[in-house]
């Protein structure tokens, strides 16, 4: 490990002399994979998504980013979201969970509160009438 000199409020990395506040904001902030688009992205810009458990399939989002259980990441984006669904990305993340309604609806509450007006994603209707 790169020893690092403090001087004053600057910081000497051997390369260039950084401020404290650069190497705050540059360093240790925690990457996560959007399963829609694939791309890397600060923890604060996607949205956690578990799945329910209790044998549901369904898939909430986790605001607070503390439920228990495995999660996965997905942009705040309908192409994110679009993306996730085509590539069937929920039920590889969250083993088995294919209900995203919820998600659904968080997003498309989302782009419209933002003022711009997004038609919502299609659902997967179920094939046979014995699922309604």
């Amino acid at each position: 490990m790169r020893r690092r000199a403090v001087q004053g409020r600057q910081i000497c990395t051997g390369r260039k002399i950084l401020t404290v506040a650069q190497v705050l904001h540059s360093e240790n902030r925690p990457q996560r994979t959007c399963i829609g688009c694939r791309k890397k992205g600060p923890r604060s810009e996607l949205l956690r998504l578990v799945a329910e458990g209790s044998g549901s399939s369904a898939v909430l989002v986790d605001e607070r980013r503390r439920m228990a259980g495995r999660g996965a990441w997905l942009h705040p984006r309908e192409s994110c979201l679009t993306l996730a669904v085509k590539r069937r990305a929920f039920g590889r993340a969250l083993t088995g969970a294919t209900g995203t309604a919820d998600v659904e609806r968080r997003i498309t509450a989302g782009t419209n509160a933002a003022g711009t007006t997004v038609a919502a994603a299609p659902t997967v209707q179920p094939e046979s009438g014995s699922e309604i």
